[in-house]
């Protein structure tokens, strides 16, 4: 197969001479080159030049389940056989990943060379910036640009309180373009579809957050199913169950996902820096190198929370997600917990310590 005919099959996904160079190893063994559609139950649908075409992914299955194939993979597919096969997959430029639910201290890929990181989030219930800022950590350590798409905007009618809103997302998430849609008026899709029309993006949100409206309006067809929200709390069910790979007519291309209940973080302390870059800023300034923000005399973030600078709900924020990452790193790796067992030592420590003095002082 020629590399003209595959840049013409497989551009409009995102193949470029990068992605040509990568795979000519496995051009010259004669497997087709294609990009992952959608995974489901160990077998996936991939786009080639061949068009469509059905694969086991027995090949590509080890026991880390951050390198099974998933949404968004370049791989190596056999090009014929009953079953045919995917034997390997490209080095991954971008992957989202999270904490799964289970137990298990597992990291679960959503999709993989993504470029930018649409969260919706809807306008139909109270916003809740933790969440959102939760979301933003992830995208950022993906190495995808976040995207915040506050959807249901119609619901919003007053300009005044739409601007207050827009305004509190854009404080929670610096450095991110924050837009408002109505996919009901079709208002504000011109600005994402041409933010989109560059590479990969995948579609973020909790169910009901109008996700799959989004994308069948960027389509401009009902290609994924939609159900009402439930009025009593906005939510909806999971409309979409797998994660979809669908070119955008605009370019680009757009990775659908089920809505997501639980958002665990997963080793993302530099995206979580990256949401709260005002914090590691003002932390630069503290006296004590390694300060907690706590009580520390000296402290530039304390400091700038009393003037009013910074809203103590960043402050919290920061704190409970940096907690978080850090049990979930500590799971799998001696050296952090050793450095919070050490940490709980000293604290313990330094309670003690003012107990006594305390008891000195009133004896």
């Amino acid at each position: 197969m020629t590399s003209s005919a595959v840049f013409s099959a497989l551009s409009r996904y995102g193949w470029d001479d990068s992605w040509a160079e990568q795979f000519s190893a496995y051009d010259s063994e004669g497997l087709l080159a294609g990009r992952v559609l959608r995974v489901d139950r160990g077998q996936c649908d991939v786009i080639t030049v061949d068009g469509v075409l059905r694969a086991d992914t027995a090949f590509v299955t080890p026991h880390d389940p951050l390198r099974v194939v998933c949404t968004g993979d370049w791989v190596a597919v056999e090009p014929g056989g009953n079953p045919r096969y995917v034997r390997t997959y490209l080095p991954r430029r971008t992957a989202f990943v999270r904490s799964t639910s289970s137990k298990r201290s597992e990291g679960q890929i959503l999709a993989a060379n993504v470029d930018h990181a649409v969260i919706a989030v809807s306008l139909a219930l109270e916003l809740d910036l933790g969440r959102i800022e939760r979301f933003l950590a992830l995208a950022w350590e993906s190495g995808a640009q976040p995207v915040v798409v506050l959807t249901k905007a119609d619901l919003v009618p007053d300009p005044v309180t739409l601007a207050h809103l827009v305004q509190d997302v854009e404080t929670a998430a610096p450095g991110v373009p924050v837009l408002t849609v109505s996919s009901t008026l079709g208002e504000g899709l011109d600005v994402l579809a041409a933010l989109l029309a560059d590479g990969t993006s995948v579609l973020l949100g909790q169910s009901g957050a109008g996700k799959s409206t989004l994308a069948n309006a960027l389509l401009g067809e009902d290609v994924m199913d939609v159900q009402a929200a439930r009025d009593v709390d906005g939510k909806g069910r999971h409309t979409t169950t797998t994660r979809n790979l669908l070119a955008l007519p605009g370019g680009g291309v757009l990775i659908d996902t089920p809505g997501l209940r639980g958002v665990g973080l997963w080793d993302a302390e530099t995206g979580v820096g990256q949401v709260f870059s005002e914090i590691e800023e003002l932390a630069a300034e503290c006296r004590f190198q390694d300060c907690a923000h706590v009580a520390e005399p000296g402290c530039a973030v304390l400091a700038a929370v009393d003037s009013g600078d910074l809203a103590e709900r960043r402050l919290d924020s920061y704190r409970k997600l940096l907690r978080e990452n850090q049990r979930i790193v500590a799971k799998t790796d001696a050296r952090v917990r050793a450095e919070i067992r050490r940490d709980w030592k000293r604290k313990g420590a330094e309670g003690r310590a003012a107990m006594e003095a305390k008891r000195g002082r009133l004896s």
